[in-house]
């Protein structure tokens, strides 16, 4: 179970508002570059996200390129997991392979600073605040299995290589 506030952002957030291009020179200071995650979209977020929180999308988040910091470092930031109506399908590919979760639902009922429960396991999102609960597609087993391990890097050096059947 996954607990915390929620940020709402609106629709089409790239990974240029997510990671800013102008601080490219920061992608070999991971930590450094989290300090400044999605601050074109809210100057303020990273001073006030928390361990545990999400971020709250609407259509199209996380499009544009392929930056693969752009998932890493909203995880970094503390971030447990980003909720959107839908998302760009690399930064989906992207976040999982990082170890960030990514729930796909309705996020209109969810407004900014709403606290949220997440149950990954049974597919449901419950606001606190409002007291509606929302419903998302289960997590495939695999995928699953990437996110419990913290992203694909550290399941294959636990596991080793997929097996496929």
């Amino acid at each position: 179970m996954l607990k915390g506030n929620a940020f709402k952002f609106g629709d089409d957030i790239s990974t240029d508002l997510i990671v800013p291009g102008r601080l490219a020179h920061l992608r070999s200071n991971l930590p450094e570059l989290a300090k400044h995650v999605l601050e074109d979209a809210d100057p303020t977020f990273a001073s006030r996200v928390k361990a545990g929180d999400f971020v709250v999308g609407g259509n199209n988040f996380g499009l544009g390129s392929s930056r693969e910091h752009a998932p890493l470092v909203i995880k970094m930031a503390g971030v447990s997991a980003v909720l959107a109506k839908s998302v760009a399908r690399i930064f989906f590919r992207n976040a999982i392979n990082r170890g960030l979760p990514v729930l796909i639902c309705d996020t209109d009922k969810i407004n900014d600073g709403d606290e949220l429960e997440v149950d990954i396991a049974t597919g449901t999102v419950r606001d606190i605040t409002n007291g509606t609960i929302l419903t998302f597609k289960p997590i495939p087993d695999a995928m699953l299995a990437i996110l419990e391990e913290g992203g694909l890097i550290p399941y294959i050096q636990k596991f080793g290589d997929f097996k496929l059947d």
